[in-house]
Protein backbone atom coordinates (compact mmCIF):
# COMPACT_ATOMS: atom_id res chain seq x y z
CA UNK A 1 0.00 0.00 0.00
CA UNK A 2 1.44 3.20 -0.54
CA UNK A 3 1.60 5.64 2.25
CA UNK A 4 1.03 9.88 2.06
CA UNK A 5 3.89 11.42 3.48
CA UNK A 6 3.95 14.26 0.92
CA UNK A 7 1.75 17.64 1.63
CA UNK A 8 0.02 18.66 -1.29
CA UNK A 9 0.06 21.86 -3.11
CA UNK A 10 -3.71 21.46 -5.15
CA UNK A 11 -4.07 23.82 -7.91
CA UNK A 12 -7.80 24.30 -8.84
CA UNK A 13 -8.37 25.55 -12.88
CA UNK A 14 -11.87 26.86 -12.68
CA UNK A 15 -14.03 27.04 -15.92
CA UNK A 16 -17.04 29.07 -17.04
CA UNK A 17 -18.71 30.01 -13.65
CA UNK A 18 -15.68 29.13 -11.13
CA UNK A 19 -14.19 32.08 -10.65
CA UNK A 20 -13.24 31.88 -6.96
CA UNK A 21 -13.58 29.46 -4.20
CA UNK A 22 -15.24 30.16 -1.52
CA UNK A 23 -14.05 29.77 2.67
CA UNK A 24 -9.96 30.53 0.74
CA UNK A 25 -8.46 32.15 4.00
CA UNK A 26 -4.97 33.77 4.17
CA UNK A 27 -5.95 34.89 0.23
CA UNK A 28 -3.27 36.74 -1.84
CA UNK A 29 -3.10 37.40 -5.67
CA UNK A 30 0.18 37.25 -7.10
CA UNK A 31 1.30 37.53 -10.15
CA UNK A 32 3.40 34.49 -11.79
CA UNK A 33 5.91 34.80 -14.81
CA UNK A 34 5.82 32.24 -16.75
CA UNK A 35 8.80 30.95 -19.65
CA UNK A 36 5.65 30.58 -22.39
CA UNK A 37 3.87 34.36 -21.93
CA UNK A 38 1.52 35.42 -19.52
CA UNK A 39 -1.05 33.07 -17.48
CA UNK A 40 -5.11 33.88 -18.03
CA UNK A 41 -4.37 35.83 -14.55
CA UNK A 42 -2.80 35.94 -11.52
CA UNK A 43 -2.74 33.18 -9.08
CA UNK A 44 -5.47 33.49 -6.27
CA UNK A 45 -3.19 31.46 -3.29
CA UNK A 46 -4.66 30.97 0.47
CA UNK A 47 -5.97 28.12 2.68
CA UNK A 48 -8.92 25.28 2.89
CA UNK A 49 -9.23 24.21 6.25
CA UNK A 50 -5.63 23.48 6.29
CA UNK A 51 -5.24 22.59 2.97
CA UNK A 52 -2.64 24.73 0.58
CA UNK A 53 -4.34 25.32 -2.27
CA UNK A 54 -3.42 27.85 -5.06
CA UNK A 55 -6.64 28.81 -8.11
CA UNK A 56 -6.48 29.94 -11.24
CA UNK A 57 -9.18 31.00 -13.36
CA UNK A 58 -8.74 29.43 -16.41
CA UNK A 59 -10.58 32.52 -18.65
CA UNK A 60 -9.36 35.09 -16.51
CA UNK A 61 -11.89 36.83 -14.31
CA UNK A 62 -14.68 38.52 -16.13
CA UNK A 63 -14.30 36.13 -18.89
CA UNK A 64 -11.99 37.22 -20.75
CA UNK A 65 -10.48 35.02 -23.06
CA UNK A 66 -11.87 32.40 -24.84
CA UNK A 67 -11.36 28.43 -25.02
CA UNK A 68 -8.76 29.25 -28.49
CA UNK A 69 -7.02 32.24 -26.64
CA UNK A 70 -6.03 30.68 -23.74
CA UNK A 71 -2.57 30.39 -23.34
CA UNK A 72 -2.55 26.46 -21.96
CA UNK A 73 1.53 26.55 -21.92
CA UNK A 74 1.11 29.34 -19.63
CA UNK A 75 -0.75 28.36 -17.06
CA UNK A 76 0.10 24.40 -16.41
CA UNK A 77 3.65 25.80 -16.49
CA UNK A 78 3.09 28.97 -14.02
CA UNK A 79 1.03 25.89 -11.90
CA UNK A 80 4.37 24.36 -12.10
CA UNK A 81 6.87 26.94 -10.98
CA UNK A 82 4.51 27.51 -7.81
CA UNK A 83 5.09 24.02 -6.18
CA UNK A 84 1.43 22.54 -7.58
CA UNK A 85 1.43 18.97 -6.99
CA UNK A 86 -1.64 18.16 -8.08
CA UNK A 87 -4.44 19.66 -10.46
CA UNK A 88 -8.29 19.75 -10.61
CA UNK A 89 -9.89 21.10 -13.21
CA UNK A 90 -13.62 22.18 -13.29
CA UNK A 91 -15.01 22.53 -16.32
CA UNK A 92 -18.73 22.93 -18.16
CA UNK A 93 -19.23 20.41 -20.82
CA UNK A 94 -22.36 19.70 -22.93
CA UNK A 95 -23.92 16.19 -22.37
CA UNK A 96 -23.93 13.10 -25.05
CA UNK A 97 -25.45 10.94 -23.18
CA UNK A 98 -29.24 10.67 -22.04
CA UNK A 99 -28.60 9.92 -18.52
CA UNK A 100 -26.48 12.90 -17.80
CA UNK A 101 -28.63 15.63 -18.04
CA UNK A 102 -27.88 19.42 -17.14
CA UNK A 103 -26.38 19.71 -13.12
CA UNK A 104 -24.85 16.07 -13.58
CA UNK A 105 -20.88 15.92 -13.10
CA UNK A 106 -18.67 13.45 -14.73
CA UNK A 107 -15.27 12.33 -13.70
CA UNK A 108 -13.87 11.60 -16.69
CA UNK A 109 -10.94 9.71 -17.70
CA UNK A 110 -10.29 9.89 -21.05
CA UNK A 111 -10.00 12.31 -23.94
CA UNK A 112 -10.40 12.56 -27.39
CA UNK A 113 -8.73 15.94 -28.90
CA UNK A 114 -10.11 17.45 -32.01
CA UNK A 115 -8.69 21.12 -31.33
CA UNK A 116 -6.18 22.60 -33.97
CA UNK A 117 -5.53 26.38 -33.11
CA UNK A 118 -3.53 25.48 -29.75
CA UNK A 119 0.03 24.52 -28.77
CA UNK A 120 -0.38 21.15 -27.66
CA UNK A 121 3.50 20.44 -26.01
CA UNK A 122 5.97 21.86 -23.62
CA UNK A 123 8.62 20.56 -26.45
CA UNK A 124 9.40 20.56 -30.10
CA UNK A 125 12.02 21.56 -32.14
CA UNK A 126 15.34 21.63 -30.13
CA UNK A 127 13.99 19.23 -27.97
CA UNK A 128 12.18 16.72 -28.65
CA UNK A 129 9.42 14.36 -26.21
CA UNK A 130 6.67 11.82 -26.72
CA UNK A 131 5.00 11.71 -23.49
CA UNK A 132 2.40 8.33 -22.90
CA UNK A 133 -1.15 10.07 -22.84
CA UNK A 134 -3.05 6.26 -22.08
CA UNK A 135 -3.99 7.01 -19.15
CA UNK A 136 -4.54 10.68 -18.52
CA UNK A 137 -6.29 11.07 -15.42
CA UNK A 138 -4.98 10.52 -11.75
CA UNK A 139 -6.80 7.58 -10.11
CA UNK A 140 -6.25 9.36 -6.67
CA UNK A 141 -7.89 12.20 -7.32
CA UNK A 142 -10.84 10.77 -9.27
CA UNK A 143 -11.17 9.13 -6.17
CA UNK A 144 -11.37 11.66 -3.76
CA UNK A 145 -13.80 13.86 -6.46
CA UNK A 146 -15.93 10.60 -6.10
CA UNK A 147 -16.33 10.80 -2.75
CA UNK A 148 -16.79 14.47 -2.12
CA UNK A 149 -19.34 14.02 -4.54
CA UNK A 150 -21.48 11.47 -2.62
CA UNK A 151 -20.80 13.37 0.52
CA UNK A 152 -22.51 16.76 -0.84
CA UNK A 153 -25.02 14.58 -2.89
CA UNK A 154 -24.25 16.05 -6.51
CA UNK A 155 -25.44 13.63 -9.60
CA UNK A 156 -22.17 12.33 -10.62
CA UNK A 157 -21.03 9.32 -12.51
CA UNK A 158 -16.94 8.06 -12.47
CA UNK A 159 -15.37 7.77 -15.55
CA UNK A 160 -16.50 8.74 -19.23
CA UNK A 161 -14.43 9.93 -22.12
CA UNK A 162 -14.88 14.35 -22.64
CA UNK A 163 -14.59 15.14 -26.72
CA UNK A 164 -12.24 18.50 -26.45
CA UNK A 165 -13.86 20.56 -29.61
CA UNK A 166 -12.34 23.75 -30.95
CA UNK A 167 -14.89 26.16 -30.44
CA UNK A 168 -15.89 28.92 -30.17
CA UNK A 169 -19.16 28.02 -31.44
CA UNK A 170 -21.29 25.11 -30.70
CA UNK A 171 -21.33 21.57 -32.43
CA UNK A 172 -23.56 21.34 -35.51
CA UNK A 173 -26.38 18.63 -35.16
CA UNK A 174 -23.83 16.85 -37.40
CA UNK A 175 -21.02 16.86 -35.61
CA UNK A 176 -22.60 16.22 -32.19
CA UNK A 177 -24.32 12.75 -33.80
CA UNK A 178 -20.71 12.17 -34.77
CA UNK A 179 -19.55 12.30 -31.23
CA UNK A 180 -22.37 10.50 -30.01
CA UNK A 181 -21.30 7.48 -32.10
CA UNK A 182 -18.04 7.25 -31.05
CA UNK A 183 -19.39 6.73 -27.57
CA UNK A 184 -18.27 9.99 -26.34
CA UNK A 185 -20.10 11.18 -23.05
CA UNK A 186 -19.35 14.84 -22.57
CA UNK A 187 -18.40 17.33 -24.78
CA UNK A 188 -16.32 20.37 -24.22
CA UNK A 189 -13.60 23.36 -25.29
CA UNK A 190 -10.82 23.69 -22.58
CA UNK A 191 -9.23 20.08 -21.35
CA UNK A 192 -6.88 20.06 -24.50
CA UNK A 193 -4.38 20.66 -24.44
CA UNK A 194 -4.76 21.21 -20.75
CA UNK A 195 -4.48 17.61 -19.67
CA UNK A 196 -1.76 17.17 -22.24
CA UNK A 197 0.04 19.59 -21.02
CA UNK A 198 -0.40 18.49 -17.09
CA UNK A 199 1.10 15.28 -18.37
CA UNK A 200 4.24 17.00 -19.75
CA UNK A 201 4.38 18.84 -16.54
CA UNK A 202 4.48 15.49 -14.51
CA UNK A 203 1.58 17.26 -12.56
CA UNK A 204 -1.01 14.70 -11.44
CA UNK A 205 -4.81 15.93 -12.85
CA UNK A 206 -8.09 15.42 -12.84
CA UNK A 207 -11.42 16.82 -13.94
CA UNK A 208 -14.39 17.92 -13.25
CA UNK A 209 -17.19 18.02 -16.49
CA UNK A 210 -19.99 20.09 -15.22
CA UNK A 211 -22.82 19.19 -17.77
CA UNK A 212 -24.96 22.51 -18.43
CA UNK A 213 -26.86 21.17 -21.70
CA UNK A 214 -27.69 18.11 -23.69
CA UNK A 215 -25.60 19.74 -26.81
CA UNK A 216 -27.75 19.77 -30.37
CA UNK A 217 -28.57 16.37 -30.81
CA UNK A 218 -31.16 15.68 -28.07
CA UNK A 219 -34.86 15.96 -29.83
CA UNK A 220 -36.93 17.12 -27.11
CA UNK A 221 -34.24 19.80 -26.11
CA UNK A 222 -33.61 23.03 -27.72
CA UNK A 223 -30.48 23.79 -29.73
CA UNK A 224 -27.43 24.89 -27.16
CA UNK A 225 -27.88 28.76 -26.76
CA UNK A 226 -25.80 30.96 -24.74
CA UNK A 227 -28.40 32.33 -22.17
CA UNK A 228 -29.30 28.72 -21.43
CA UNK A 229 -25.71 27.65 -20.76
CA UNK A 230 -25.39 30.21 -18.32
CA UNK A 231 -28.51 29.74 -16.22
CA UNK A 232 -27.01 25.91 -15.66
CA UNK A 233 -23.56 27.50 -15.06
CA UNK A 234 -24.47 30.11 -11.99
CA UNK A 235 -26.45 26.39 -10.45
CA UNK A 236 -23.05 24.12 -11.12
CA UNK A 237 -20.84 26.65 -9.74
CA UNK A 238 -22.13 26.48 -6.15
CA UNK A 239 -22.12 22.57 -6.36
CA UNK A 240 -18.38 23.18 -7.85
CA UNK A 241 -17.09 25.21 -4.99
CA UNK A 242 -18.89 22.85 -2.57
CA UNK A 243 -17.43 19.61 -4.21
CA UNK A 244 -13.71 21.59 -4.28
CA UNK A 245 -14.11 22.83 -0.11
CA UNK A 246 -15.04 18.80 0.60
CA UNK A 247 -12.39 17.55 -1.55
CA UNK A 248 -9.26 19.81 -0.39
CA UNK A 249 -8.94 18.04 3.19
CA UNK A 250 -9.06 14.83 1.11
CA UNK A 251 -5.65 15.35 -0.65
CA UNK A 252 -4.22 17.14 1.93
CA UNK A 253 -0.95 14.44 2.15
CA UNK A 254 -0.28 12.43 -0.83
CA UNK A 255 2.16 9.82 -1.99
CA UNK A 256 5.94 11.38 -2.66
CA UNK A 257 5.39 9.65 -5.80
CA UNK A 258 2.41 9.09 -7.67
CA UNK A 259 3.22 7.35 -11.00
CA UNK A 260 0.09 5.95 -12.31
CA UNK A 261 -0.88 10.22 -12.03
CA UNK A 262 2.04 11.44 -14.12
CA UNK A 263 4.56 12.09 -11.56
CA UNK A 264 6.76 10.68 -13.72
CA UNK A 265 5.77 11.16 -17.53
CA UNK A 266 9.07 12.28 -18.78
CA UNK A 267 11.09 9.54 -17.09
CA UNK A 268 11.44 8.17 -20.78
CA UNK A 269 9.60 10.41 -22.78
CA UNK A 270 13.02 12.83 -24.17
CA UNK A 271 14.29 11.59 -27.08
CA UNK A 272 17.10 14.81 -28.27
CA UNK A 273 20.31 13.90 -27.19
CA UNK A 274 21.65 16.02 -24.64
CA UNK A 275 24.55 17.41 -26.85
CA UNK A 276 21.62 18.27 -29.26
CA UNK A 277 19.07 20.16 -26.80
CA UNK A 278 18.86 23.61 -27.97
CA UNK A 279 19.66 25.68 -25.32
CA UNK A 280 17.31 28.03 -25.37
CA UNK A 281 14.80 25.31 -25.48
CA UNK A 282 16.25 23.58 -22.54
CA UNK A 283 15.92 26.81 -20.44
CA UNK A 284 12.41 27.63 -21.15
CA UNK A 285 11.61 23.91 -20.30
CA UNK A 286 13.42 24.70 -16.54
CA UNK A 287 10.11 24.80 -14.53
CA UNK A 288 8.31 22.04 -16.75
CA UNK A 289 11.31 19.71 -17.53
CA UNK A 290 13.98 20.51 -14.84
CA UNK A 291 14.20 16.97 -13.15
CA UNK A 292 15.24 15.15 -15.88
CA UNK A 293 16.74 17.81 -17.84
CA UNK A 294 19.16 18.04 -14.98
CA UNK A 295 20.17 14.60 -15.33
Amino acid sequence: MVENTREALIGVIGGSGVYEIDGLEDTSWETVSTAFGEPSDQILFGSLDGQRMAFLPRHGRGHKFSPSDINYQANIDAMKRIGVTDILSVSAVGSLKEQYAPGHFVLVDQFIDRTFARPKSFFGKGCVAHVSMAHPVSDRLKAALAEACTEIGVPHSVGGTYLAMEGPQFSSQAESFLYRSWGCDVIGMTNMPEAKLAREAEIPYATVAMVTDYDCWHGDHDAVTVDAVIKVLHRNADNARALVKTVAPKLRMRPEVDEQGGDRALEYALITHPQARDPEMVAKLDAVAGRVLSR
